[in-house]
């Protein structure tokens, strides 16, 4: 398939692109090279669509892009698009950045095949990487050239700790409880030393920890499988391959494919079933690989098939609560430790716990820095800003405060904070307290779920002050949200639209209208998970 050359009426990069003209001759040209498998055949004047440009994902373009959308509406709306706009719309739409891009640049990724992997969507899990292989494989029966690609542009190899395929070892240094006796929660403060790896960051990025998976559950698995602890599996032993590569949870489609080879009747239909997405006995949501092994019980594959029908473990991303102005040659991160209960099996969040209770202080644990995706600071130290942050999501803002101390930034900092108790989970609430009396921290608003009569929110706590939530808008002021993208975001952007609305004089469309233009011109940041 011919690709056409950019030239001055087809160029693949807007005149209006911050780039020089020689930059953007130079961009066309290798984005022009990246798509030609995606291109129509012809060019410019024959018929067809002349922009592959165009068949690209963006975020200018994506109605789904909502966190709180279902994917079956995601995959509605994007309906007839090229092939990068829906497998945009099949991505859990967080841009995370926990798969290494944002979910427009993944999508774009797997388009021009310069990623192979449907299966990096933490979030996503395998509702994603279901519809990822259902995208894919009607692109690959509806094609009908027959001619073989062009091989996609080289990527250049990552530096070391910045990117989840190159990883660094660093030493996890200390962990501090930061709920009190009687919290529904166990949240801890986490810190490693970067000093000898030499890694940076700013506030506003993330960092992926790779996790090992509990032994505990390890060693069950192992008697399930009836093998041995030392049985030889890609070079390893069974038990190291089981703690430190592959995933235990959720089970994988390519578990329930390989049981049902290995059984018959209707644990065979069964397992097909769930191979499927089906849910034949109402308990998927709850399977994991272990309570897989003990669905299927008699079921033992050979190790080595089962190590191979498991996904990877893949790295958690976790926002930094940490400015390394403040805390140079460190970083820390806020974490929750998830436990709970299915049936009479407790249930462990593998990287949670393996932060919080199960990695000693001077053990290496590999890391890499995430960049942000549109999370940061102003560059103008005078800017307001605002941060809604319950709960963990006052991780990056922390980070926040500490680098507008650090630089004296003359800008006023309201922060909204919440979680159920003030006694047991008020996180950094010594440092918060500080930073107020020394007038870094403007405003400190704080919402508690469980200490009254009544639910109090943040978002409840937005609309009380509502005309003075206004006033820092109405001068210029940037809005950030960190925390839970499917309720908890969604009910705060709707409290945002209700301030613009009752106090900037605006009808309700006009107000959706505004935040939707600060988010255009970076004055409404999210990062959400």
């Amino acid at each position: 398939m011919s690709v056409q050359p950019p030239s001055a009426t087809f160029s693949l990069i807007p005149d209006n692109a911050p780039f020089s003209a020689e930059q953007r001759q130079w961009l066309s040209g290798f984005f022009a090279a990246a798509l030609g498998p995606l291109a129509p055949v012809g060019g410019p004047g024959s018929g067809a669509a002349t922009a592959p440009s165009a068949d690209l994902a963006s975020n200018d373009d994506a109605p789904w892009h909502d966190p709180a959308m279902p994917l079956a509406d995601r995959m509605a709306l994007a309906d007839g698009k090229p092939l990068a706009p829906r497998l945009m719309a099949a991505m859990a739409q967080q841009d995370c950045g926990q798969c290494g891009y944002n979910c427009a640049d993944y999508a774009n990724a797997l388009a021009v095949k310069s990623e192979e992997r449907f299966n990096l969507c933490v979030p996503g899990g395998k509702e994603t990487l279901r519809m990822l292989k259902v995208v894919a494989g009607e692109v690959a029966t509806s094609s009908h050239s027959g001619g073989a690609t062009e091989p996609a542009a080289a990527i250049p190899a990552p530096l070391p700790g910045r990117s989840r395929e190159a990883p660094v070892a660093v030493p996890f240094l200390s962990r501090r409880r930061l709920t009190g006796d009687g919290s529904q929660k166990e949240t801890h403060h986490v810190v490693f030393d970067l000093t000898a790896c030499g890694l940076d960051y700013v506030a506003g990025d993330a960092l992926g920890v790779f996790p090992t998976n509990d032994l505990g559950l390890v060693d069950q698995i192992i008697a399930m499988l009836g093998a041995s602890h030392v049985t030889p599996v890609r070079g390893r032993t069974l038990r190291a391959v089981l703690a430190e590569e592959v995933s235990l949870a959720p089970a994988p489609d390519g578990l329930f494919e390989l049981i049902s080879f290995l059984t018959g009747g209707d644990q065979r239909q069964k397992a097909r079933a769930l191979a499927r997405g089906d849910d034949p006995d109402g308990d998927a949501e709850v399977l994991d690989v272990l309570a897989v092994l003990t669905k299927f019980a008699g079921i033992r594959p050979h190790p080595e098939a089962f190590v191979e029908a498991l996904e990877p473990l893949q790295p958690r991303l976790y926002s930094i609560s940490s400015s390394p102005k403040a805390e140079p040659g460190r970083v820390s991160l806020t974490v929750d430790a998830v436990r709970y209960v299915v049936g009479k099996r407790r249930r462990l969040g593998v990287a949670s716990t393996f932060l919080g209770e199960r990695t000693e202080p001077g053990a290496a644990v590999r890391v890499y820095v995430q960049r942000a995706h549109g999370f940061a600071l102003p560059d103008d130290p005078a800017v307001p800003v605002v941060m809604v942050g319950p709960g963990t999501g006052i991780a990056p803002f922390r980070a926040f405060l500490q680098d507008r101390a650090a630089d004296k930034a003359p800008g006023p900092n309201w922060l909204f904070y919440g979680h159920q108790r003030q006694a047991t989970d008020f996180f950094y609430a010594d440092e918060l307290a500080a930073l107020k009396a020394s007038g870094v921290l403007t405003r400190l608003s704080l919402a508690w779920s469980r200490d009254g009569s009544e639910k109090v929110y943040v978002q409840d706590r937005m609309r009380e002050t509502g005309a003075e939530l206004w006033r820092w808008l109405d001068q210029g002021g940037h809005f950030y949200i960190c925390g839970d993208a499917k309720r908890m975001a969604k009910d705060v952007e709707a409290a945002l639209v209700d301030v613009i609305a009752t106090h900037g004089g605006r009808s309700p469309e006009a107000a959706v209208a505004y935040v939707q233009a600060m988010k255009k011109a970076g004055r409404y940041q999210a990062d959400v998970y």
